[in-house]
């Protein structure tokens, strides 16, 4: 007898907890225990006195899974909230990436040229290198980046996503 496995789904996770010393630790353990991948965690405090954080996870689960999911992050006793934006509906998604490039005769004006093209602002030049900052959804840094690599991509750096639900209400 054959079971058909569920297609796995990309979701973005905003949990908000407490700002204390470990959650962030617990969070990822129970994601490890159980064999779940994280492929993307931000952390921010979020409010004035920075007692509480929210904490963005970009996880591929089956629905099931993916309820599995929700239900244990909602019963860790410093977490207030936790909210599935994927499923919810319309969000907003965002990555920023400092991307190092070479640049030196024909290299450095196309990798400006791209720049311009992908709104990349220069954060750090040299006579043989610039840094960029590139924010956008995940494909676009992915195209960046890529397109830096045939000019002379020397190093990423990512912050992973972050993203916020659209319309009147919070996540």
């Amino acid at each position: 007898m054959h079971i058909p496995q569920e297609k796995a789904e990309r979701h973005t996770l905003a949990v908000i907890v407490d700002n204390e010393p470990g959650i962030l630790a617990r969070i990822a353990g129970l994601f490890t225990a159980r064999g779940y991948n994280i492929e993307s965690l931000t952390v921010s405090e979020i409010t004035a006195d920075k007692s509480v954080s929210r904490i963005t996870i970009v996880t591929s689960a089956s629905p099931a899974t993916m309820e599995q999911i929700l239900a244990q992050l909602d019963r860790l006793v410093p977490v207030h909230k936790v909210t599935d934006l994927t499923a919810q509906g319309a969000h907003v998604e965002r990555e920023l990436a400092l991307v190092k490039v070479r640049g030196t005769g024909d290299h450095r004006i196309e990798a400006l040229r791209l720049a311009d093209v992908y709104r990349a602002r220069v954060v750090d030049a040299t006579t043989s290198s610039f840094v960029f900052e590139v924010t956008g959804g995940i494909d676009k840094i992915d195209k960046f980046v890529e397109l830096m690599g045939e000019v002379g991509l020397i190093e990423v750096a990512r912050t992973g996503i972050v993203a916020i639900a659209r319309g009147k209400e919070p996540a």
